[in-house]
């Protein structure tokens, strides 16, 4: 019978490997990591970087954004709307060529961004509208270089401002 799953990360490990049958010994050589390493992490006693969540969720082969909200370094989704911007935060988390302070700075950025609610879409600023003559034609701007064609040095005027 399974334990109700535990708000700590090492002992969600630990039952995890245990449900999956696995030896701390096997699960340590999936992962890529020692055995004592895995131990204190099951224990409690080091914090893993993402790269080695993913590494260990991997050889448990449960889902790696599971083991990074229970790490706390990613927030638990509001709900299952998979457009809770979670998913760049998920892929920030998950790079494996990110270091642990790329990551939390990458992830302030995105926030400083988005806000704190990821989930309405950014309002994009409305481009200028171009200058235009007396007569509402728009104006042409002066050639700043020649062109394939152009005669160097010549440039193009509306009618009305020769």
């Amino acid at each position: 019978m399974s334990k109700l799953p535990l708000p700590d990360l090492g002992a969600y490990l630990r039952e995890q490997r245990e449900s999956a049958q696995l030896s701390l010994r096997q699960l340590a050589d999936m992962a890529g990591v020692s055995n004592p390493y895995l131990s204190q992490i099951e224990r409690g006693l080091k914090r893993p970087s993402a790269e080695i969540l993913q590494q260990i969720a991997k050889g448990l082969q449960v889902s790696a954004e599971s083991l990074y909200v229970r790490a706390g370094i990613l927030d638990e989704r509001a709900g299952d709307d998979p457009a809770a911007g979670s998913d760049v935060l998920s892929a920030i988390a998950a790079d494996p060529a990110l270091t642990d302070r790329q990551r939390g700075v990458l992830v302030e950025i995105y926030r400083s961004f988005v806000g704190e609610d990821a989930t309405s879409p950014p309002t994009l600023p409305t481009p200028p509208t171009p200058p235009t003559t007396a007569s509402g034609a728009p104006r042409r701007r002066l050639a700043t270089g020649s062109a394939a064609g152009a005669t160097p040095g010549r440039t193009e005027l509306n009618e009305k401002e020769q």
